[in-house]
């Protein structure tokens, strides 16, 4: 998925949270709307780390690097 699209995507997350605390909705909506979101953020971080650091690792090697990114930012 295109970076832009999933920030446009973030931005929508965060405005619907945003509407949520101002209509005082229930507190675990409103949490489980921010996990939500901070994975939709991690996968973001990912996948831009992932290509970045592809461009530099032998194409063979690209699936494990993915793997070991993900676990990282997982922690």
């Amino acid at each position: 998925m295109d970076v832009t699209k999933r920030i446009n995507r973030l931005i929508g997350q965060l405005k619907g949270i945003q509407r949520m605390v101002e209509t005082n909705r229930d507190c675990s909506e409103v949490l489980q709307q921010i996990s939500a979101v901070k994975k939709a953020i991690d996968g973001m971080s990912k996948e831009i780390l992932v290509s970045d650091i592809c461009q530099y690792v032998p194409p063979k090697d690209a699936r494990k690097v993915g793997e070991i990114v993900g676990r990282a930012i997982n922690l």
